[in-house]
């Protein structure tokens, strides 16, 4: 499968994967990833580290929205193969480890298959390692407030909801927001485009996901790097305030 890169300005690319997102920020000859896609993405991940002239060996960190398979699925990978360190919201660590887990169940998909698109959806995802089995052993809590020590100067933004550590990263400098699934652009199961909350079986808790707009409301920004759907250009403001009159 091709991978599809698209260069959101120097220094940042959004990937589109088999479904799902990740993001790569470059400096120098140092990478940053934001989220890995499904397990069956990796072989993807890997084409695009190499396309915009990285590899797995550069990659300093690996940040995690949430632990989630299909943007969790080849961060251990990187851990366990070349000692990379994963971080995540202190709250999504151990959803990491896989202390639990917090995801749409089988029988919850099973009872909204008449849901436009939620079959080819589902089968995609179980192809694609969304059942899988992929702890992280030692996730990480960032170490602290504002921008990290990392390619990007990524800074997390707690935004609870779909999961209990959910979190975004603002690049104020870029004037560009990776929202990951707490605000997303499009989702095989969703029949609108543009900003918006993917459908309520996937959140943890749907009103949290609501009340963490706010956050997104509060960065400022123009660019909007979703965990689903393409980019989106526009005051990341105003997609916050569409995506919660949309869900209201």
């Amino acid at each position: 499968m091709q991978t599809d890169i698209r260069r959101v300005t120097d220094g940042i690319h959004l990937v589109h994967g088999s479904n799902t997102n990740w993001v790569i920020l470059t400096e120098g000859d140092a990478l940053t990833l934001v989220d890995t896609g499904y397990p069956g993405d990796r072989e993807q991940v890997l084409a695009s580290l190499a396309a915009v002239g990285g590899s797995p060996e550069a990659v300093t960190a690996v940040l995690v929205t949430h632990a989630h398979n299909d943007h969790l699925g080849s961060a251990e990978y990187f851990s366990s193969t070349y000692g990379t360190p994963v971080y995540t919201h202190e709250a999504e660590v151990p959803h990491a480890r896989r202390d639990f887990l917090h995801q749409v169940s089988v029988g919850t998909v099973l009872k909204n298959a008449w849901r436009p698109g939620v079959v080819p959806w589902s089968v995609h995802a179980l192809r694609s390692g969304g059942t899988a089995h992929v702890p992280v052993s030692g996730p990480r809590a960032f170490p602290g407030e504002g921008p990290l020590d990392l390619p990007g100067r990524p800074v997390p933004v707690h935004t609870p909801g779909h999961t209990d550590g959910h979190c975004a990263f603002h690049l104020p400098e870029a004037g560009v927001v990776i929202s990951g699934d707490g605000l997303v652009s499009g989702h095989p199961t969703s029949r609108v485009t543009g900003p918006q909350l993917l459908p309520g079986m996937f959140h943890r808790d749907r009103s949290r996901t609501l009340a963490s707009l706010d956050a997104f409301e509060a960065l400022a920004g123009d660019v909007l790097l979703p965990g689903h759907g393409p980019v989106h250009r526009g005051s990341v403001r105003e997609a916050a305030r569409r995506a919660r009159d949309r869900a209201v």
